[in-house]
């Protein structure tokens, strides 16, 4: 019985000092995730290499450990690769993403000489290989491929499959490489896919690798493309609840690589370099939030609910996909969980809960609730909405906390808009 711990510090105390919501993330043990991501893919096999999915969770403290550890960077986002400029993040590590890159994105990206594209349609290559023309340049390009393989997740977290927004089929691509291998300022690098995110098992991770290994092998036989990239993306599932059960991250490497050694060797194939995009499997484990309890009510023979001091605008992801997740009483941690709760967030949105019926100790006012393994998406997708300030983010490292991004003020959530005394033009009715 007592207070709950996190990577030395005690919660309550980070909750006391530093105000809540609050996210708190562990230096240590992102740093220990991206070793075991390494130790059996980037130093198991020749030709390996990890790229972090920014999307997950960006910050400068962030791009300072993937740059101590050696790892690549994939982003999404003129906004993302921004911030990895501001930190002179290794240029020839970046890959840009993305299935709608602005024009002005896709000029930043060749200003700043990205080590490679990854193109979601065939406009967009020849977009880039004008552009590209243009800043007389020539890009490195990875073709996302759909290998029409469906993970077993939810719906809105698949990649892959008939109705997914991203990549080409293979034979488009194969339709198309003719075409593509004649352009003049780009290079066709080879092919990139991704199937889902948070999976549990390697299945469709394996699937689509069959795919793409036959792609390449048609590639080469029928239009004399050589493919020496493959990117095997990312999804690996993390347990946010006891009963996610996900396989360890040697499962999913070691299989694919493994499929990809015996297709290349029996088709006397050269292996591509090989690429994976962990993202969340790196930080969702090694993050919390904090949140307050500012009331309590009980609805008869429906739940408790127990009102916290954020939600949504922290973590929009149960909404968006109806993610669970686990939670403890940081202030009575160890004590009898003998009462279903329902942790509701405090904006105005009957779909703002945190987490649905879950065992807790009596929950009261003013207690503390630690979500668990919230480092991944939830800052990446924090939001403003109900004029709610972005929390702070407090990274532990040694067992030392520290301020990694300061909480958001009120006079930022208005720093765009024109001051009172301006002389902005009305806008004139129609």
């Amino acid at each position: 019985m007592g207070n709950f711990i996190f990577h030395g510090c005690d919660t309550t105390e980070l909750a006391r000092e530093f105000g809540t919501p609050l996210y708190v993330v562990s230096e240590d043990e992102i740093t220990d995730r991206i070793r075991t991501v390494k130790s059996c893919f980037d130093e198991k096999y020749e030709r390996c290499r990890t790229h972090f999915a920014s999307k997950a969770f960006l910050t400068r403290d962030m791009l300072r450990i993937l740059m101590d550890e050696g790892l690549g960077l994939d982003v999404v986002s003129g906004g993302e690769l921004y911030l990895a400029r501001r930190m002179n993040f290794p240029v020839e590590r970046i890959a840009f993403h993305g299935n709608s890159k602005t024009v002005r994105e896709i000029s930043e990206g060749l200003e700043y000489g990205v080590g490679k594209f990854v193109c979601d349609s065939l406009g967009e290559i020849s977009l880039i290989d004008e552009m590209a023309r243009a800043h007389d340049v020539r890009a490195n390009i990875l073709i996302r491929v759909n290998p029409g393989v469906e993970g077993n997740t939810h719906r809105h977290m698949l990649t892959s499959g008939g109705r997914t927004k991203f990549g080409l089929s293979p034979e488009a691509v194969k339709n198309a490489m003719p075409a593509c291998m004649k352009m003049a300022n780009v290079s066709i690098s080879g092919f990139h896919f991704h199937v889902g995110s948070q999976l549990m098992d390697a299945s469709a991770h394996l699937a689509a690798v069959d795919v793409l290994l036959e792609l390449i092998r048609e590639a080469r036989s029928e239009v004399g493309f050589e493919a020496w990239i493959l990117d095997m993306g990312g999804g690996f599932g993390v347990p946010y609840t006891a009963s996610d059960r996900p396989i360890p991250i040697e499962g999913f490497i070691g299989a694919m690589v493994k499929r990809a050694e015996e297709f290349c060797a029996l088709n006397g194939i050269k292996r591509p370099d090989l690429i994976i995009e962990p993202g969340r499997y790196i930080v969702g484990p090694s993050g919390i939030t904090l949140y307050t309890v500012c009331s309590v009510k009980e609805v008869p023979g429906v739940t408790l609910y127990a009102g916290v001091d954020g939600g949504y605008p922290d973590n929009p992801r149960p909404a968006l996909y109806e993610a669970v997740y686990d939670a403890v009483v940081a202030n009575k941690y160890g004590e009898p969980a003998d009462r279903k709760v329902t942790i509701a967030g405090k904006c105005c949105e009957s779909g703002d809960i945190v987490i649905r019926d879950i065992a807790l100790p009596p929950v009261e006012r003013g207690d503390v609730i630690a979500v668990l393994c919230t480092g991944a998406y939830n800052y990446s997708m924090a939001n403003n909405y109900n004029k709610t300030p972005i929390p702070a983010i407090v990274a532990i490292k040694d067992g030392c906390p520290r301020i990694s991004v300061r909480r958001q003020t009120y006079a930022e959530l208005y720093a765009c808009d024109p001051p009172p005394d301006s002389k902005a033009p009305s806008v004139q009715a129609v």
